[in-house]
């Protein structure tokens, strides 16, 4: 039996979560990814909330198997400026200064973790943010020590926020992406080193990330074999000649033509999925195949469709059997 494809409800936030039930539905997809915070209110207490949570998405064939809180984790170790008003609910950017709006992103992150277990979810994928973000390209000089501390800030406030998770028996996957505090490869072991491996710390997967990057996105999901708690299929391209703006955006919008690279819908892009899906069947991932939709040159009604029928097309399971098993002699 192939894996969950699930649609990851963010990119959908203009419209109600049954609106988007509808429409998965219609478009073939198994399952839901709930984006906070337009899918999902975590402050909420009463039983009966999530149960209608749970009853809206049973009336149309889909499972939860994930939520996200990509905006408010972005927060928790951010170097907190007028950007994060813009994509935090008020209630946690309060009066903007910056050590209460972490403090309450974390706290939020918390009851996330609790949102999820009322529903039956035991992966919650996110951000951190990163204090050191700033300092990645590494003029003028950056000492060391400098990056150290951006890691050790990052465990402290992080290794407060997996203890509870731990407690309340949810998994954390921050998802591997520039400007948090793991990034690629390199950035991501440093990471787990960080927090001392914590059994509730992980990561979501999504190769369009790396790949543009010049990261080893397969290799990516052999070197943390126990730690891929979540996949998100998400396409990106770069250019095979220079363009005007290179890998780092140079401050024009996604979807520009004249960046080096841009986010397209799953399967017309440079990512190979084939080699992920073989790579997730020898570490034995089962969990879903999360469609995160982003493509500006595309209808999202087509991209998502299509997304859908590529993913569950390409995806297998591994072999139970030996190919060449029957050749062996007692």
């Amino acid at each position: 039996m192939s894996r969950l494809v699930t649609l990851y409800s963010l990119q959908w936030g203009d419209l109600s979560l049954e609106d988007v039930c509808t429409k998965a539905k219609e478009f073939g997809y198994d399952g839901l990814e709930l984006g906070l915070p337009d899918h999902l209110d975590v402050r909420q207490t009463d039983a009966e909330y999530y149960k209608g949570i749970k009853d809206l998405l049973g009336k149309y064939g889909l499972q939860l198997k994930t939520i996200s809180s990509h905006l408010v984790g972005q927060a928790v170790c951010d170097r907190i400026d007028e950007r994060h008003k813009g994509i935090l609910p008020a209630y946690i950017w309060g009066d903007g200064e910056p050590e209460g709006v972490r403090q309450r992103a974390a706290e939020e992150l918390i009851l996330t973790a609790k949102a999820a277990k009322s529903l039956g979810v035991n992966t919650v994928v996110g951000f951190t943010g990163s204090p050191i973000w700033h300092l990645l390209y590494a003029f003028p000089p950056v000492p060391e020590s400098m990056i150290e501390e951006g890691y050790k800030a990052f465990a402290r406030r992080f290794i407060p926020i997996l203890d509870e998770f731990e407690k309340i028996g949810v998994r954390f996957a921050l998802e591997v992406h520039p400007t948090e505090i793991a990034f690629d490869t390199f950035s991501a072991r440093r990471a787990l080193e960080a927090v001392d491996y914590h059994p509730a710390f992980g990561f979501n997967y999504d190769p369009s990330h790396l790949g543009y990057q010049g990261v080893d996105y397969v290799d990516f999901i052999y070197q943390f074999p126990e730690r891929i708690f979540h996949v998100h299929m998400k396409d990106v391209y770069w250019s095979d000649t220079p363009k005007q703006v290179g890998v780092f955006g140079g401050h024009v919008a996604f979807g520009d033509p004249r960046r080096y690279w841009n986010f397209r819908s799953v399967g017309r892009g440079k990512i190979n999925f084939e080699d992920i899906i073989r790579a997730l069947n020898v570490i034995g991932y089962q969990g879903p195949l999360s469609i995160e939709w982003e493509d500006s040159a595309m209808d999202r009604e087509h991209g998502a469709r299509e997304s859908c029928a590529f993913t569950k097309r390409i995806d297998f399971q591994a072999s139970k059997h030996a190919f060449d098993a029957f050749f062996a002699k007692d």
